[in-house]
């Protein structure tokens, strides 16, 4: 069963790609590799609560059990030991990965308080791209009354890109809203 985008993805933006850089080679066309959502957690390193309902989160949002991740080092100043659960992440490819950012682009940007487009100058140079949301209730599947605290989160768009123009025009097509600007 192939998502809507990744049907659309197919039929309509490798054809678009390979016209407008000129790719020879179908294998050519970047493509989206995978996605990674990742939800720091630093009041959660005293509260186990905390990282369970961020965890809890994030599961639901990315339809994928995510990963606790730990502290590597000892920091004094932020009160943190080496082993510590500091965060949570998701990686996501294939088939979840056409879903989420069918829903991304589609219901929950559109979800943002004065939203105006995602900017434009995230890219890395290398065709991959970061975002950031300040809340998770811009998603349909969180529910505003069970939420204990509003947390942000990252997201990096890994392609096969090999530059950001070509990476833009990737995103845009897959329905990306980038800022005019």
């Amino acid at each position: 069963m192939a998502t809507r985008l990744k049907e659309k993805y197919v039929k309509e933006i490798v054809p678009a790609l390979q016209q407008k850089f000129g790719y020879k080679n179908i294998n050519q066309v970047p493509r989206l590799e995978k996605v990674i959502i990742n939800m720091g957690l630093g009041d959660a390193k005293d509260n186990s609560k905390a990282l369970e309902a961020a965890v809890a989160d994030l599961a639901t949002i990315a339809g994928q059990k995510p990963l606790v991740t730990k502290a590597r080092k000892s920091i004094a100043n932020f009160k943190v030991r080496a082993g510590m659960n500091i965060g949570a992440k998701v990686t996501l490819r294939a088939q979840r990965m056409f879903f989420f950012v069918d829903k991304l682009v589609s219901v929950a940007l559109p979800r943002v308080r004065d939203f105006r487009g995602v900017s434009a100058s995230a890219f890395d140079g290398r065709g991959n791209y970061a975002l950031g949301i300040k809340e998770q209730l811009i998603f349909p599947e969180i529910e505003y009354d069970k939420v204990d605290k509003i947390r942000g989160m990252e997201m990096i768009f890994v392609t096969t890109a090999k530059t950001d123009e070509e990476a833009k025009e990737l995103l845009r097509l897959l329905g990306m809203p980038f800022a005019q600007g």
